[in-house]
């Protein structure tokens, strides 16, 4: 399991665009926490998986975004 946690964050951190990246780092510290929480051990697992939905989160804010802009151009 601790295997499958260390290669997921450096996947993440990878395929993350720069532009995106606050929302990878809001969403790693939010899981970093709620794995904690959850026990020993998950912290590491939280934060990939925060980092994923964070950056799902606003890929999806920013594809929304440009379809605006494009409407209104």
């Amino acid at each position: 399991m601790r295997l499958i946690s260390l290669l997921a964050v450096p996947l993440a951190v990878a395929t993350a665009s720069p532009a995106l990246a606050k929302g990878c780092v809001r969403g790693a510290a939010a899981g970093a926490v709620a794995g904690h929480l959850v026990g020993k051990g998950h912290a590491v697992l939280g934060a990939a998986g925060g980092c994923v939905i964070a950056h799902h989160h606003y890929a999806k804010q920013a594809r929304a975004q440009k379809t605006v802009t494009k409407t209104r151009g």
